[in-house]
């Protein structure tokens, strides 16, 4: 059962120090005496001293009381400076005048001030006011702090969680590595291509909507791109030579057999299960409708999954294989943007070529893949 948070239960800094900023020193007086054995009371005769009053005490002040016409610097001077600084949203402001207008008064609310108060005023009204107000900014504060505190505590779930997946995810794709002979670093490879593409995506093709927390997900996705060759036998999987036509048939198959895990696990309502199970089915369909399972084409093809595709054949083309050598990288994007390992979309060459020197150096250990990651 979830209890209940307290204003003791969140750290706020008490501050009981009231700042009166008036050229008239009976004005002073007379709003000091009304405060003056619950506060400290600071003075300012004039605009230039209230504000480096604000600027020393900020984290002191409850309250300021500010005269609208001032030498040096007028009320609203000062009103402008707590705006474009920010202190106008920690430290509330009650305007004093004697001389007030429309304009003057729409000109003060509109830098923040809580409240205008006219001369010659009631010290019950004032001090009615003023508690009025500072009271409803301490509980906007207390409010502010538990929403902070309650989406940092979300944030760190989330957090936690996604590591979580991320350890599980990894974990689950390195089985099928490990039976493939792999080298164990094609997922990683795949995931950090992946990242790498979305970050080109994100930016030259807003269209797709793709946000920061959206990519994050893909990108865990993508390492159980080929799940299902958890389910293809190892005379296809582990054969060095050309796979016959019926063999590669059943390697095609992959993409069925991750799906019909991955439904195992469904979870309708869950965004990352929708890219896993796009991005294992649809990984080897092709733009002009030539590739599998489905055989779909152009836009049919969920953008992540046509990501994928292209970054898992780049890294297999660079990669040794149990059946072939690996291909030098400059031969490898041309055969990608040459059309030799079938056809992707304008805009997912577009982002090969934008980010073709950053998979060079990946692929040439010129950095590690493992380092850029946690950018």
């Amino acid at each position: 059962m979830e209890t209940m948070e307290t204003m003791e239960d969140i750290e706020i800094i008490e501050k009981n120090t009231i700042l009166i900023a008036d050229d008239a020193e009976i004005n002073r007086e007379m709003i000091k005496f009304i405060f003056d054995e619950q506060y400290n009371i600071i003075e300012a005769e004039n605009g230039e001293q209230a504000i480096e009053i604000i600027k020393k005490d900020s984290d002191k002040l409850c309250l300021l009381f500010l005269d609208l016409l001032m030498p040096k610097k007028s009320g609203l001077d000062v009103l402008a400076f707590m705006n474009e600084e920010y202190y106008i949203n920690t430290i509330p402001v009650i305007m004093i005048t004697g001389e007030a207008t429309d304009e003057t008064d729409e000109k003060a609310y509109e830098y923040g001030a809580s409240d205008i108060i006219y001369k010659p005023f009631a010290p019950n009204v004032v001090m009615r006011r003023a508690k009025n107000i500072m009271e409803l900014f301490e509980h906007r504060i207390y409010i502010e702090h538990k929403l902070e505190k309650r989406t940092r505590q979300l944030r760190e779930s989330r957090e936690k969680l996604e590591r979580s997946n991320e350890f599980l995810v990894n974990a689950l794709s390195s089985v099928v590595e490990f039976r493939s002979l792999e080298s164990g670093e094609h997922i990683q490879r795949v995931k950090y291509f992946t990242k790498l593409f979305l970050k080109y995506i994100m930016k030259i093709y807003p269209k797709y909507g793709i946000t920061k927390e959206q990519s994050s997900l893909i990108v865990n996705a993508s390492a159980l791109h080929d799940i299902g060759k958890i389910a293809i036998p190892d005379s296809i999987l582990l054969k060095p030579g050309k796979l016959s036509e019926e063999e590669f048939e059943e390697m095609k198959k992959h993409t069925i057999y991750g799906c019909e895990l991955l439904e195992k696990f469904k979870q309708e309502d869950n965004e990352f299960y929708h890219y896993c199970y796009d991005i294992c089915r649809y990984h080897h369909e092709r733009h002009d409708g030539n590739g599998y399972p489905d055989r779909l084409k152009g836009d049919e093809i969920p953008i992540w999954a046509q990501i994928v595709s292209v970054v898992d054949v780049y890294d297999a083309l660079v990669s040794k294989r149990v059946y072939k050598d690996p291909f030098a990288v400059e031969e490898a994007a041309r055969m990608i943007l040459e059309g030799e390992c079938g056809v992707f979309s304008p805009e997912m060459l577009d982002c090969f070529r934008l980010a073709k020197q950053e998979l060079f150096a990946v692929t040439e250990g010129k950095f590690s893949f493992a380092d850029v990651m946690v950018k």
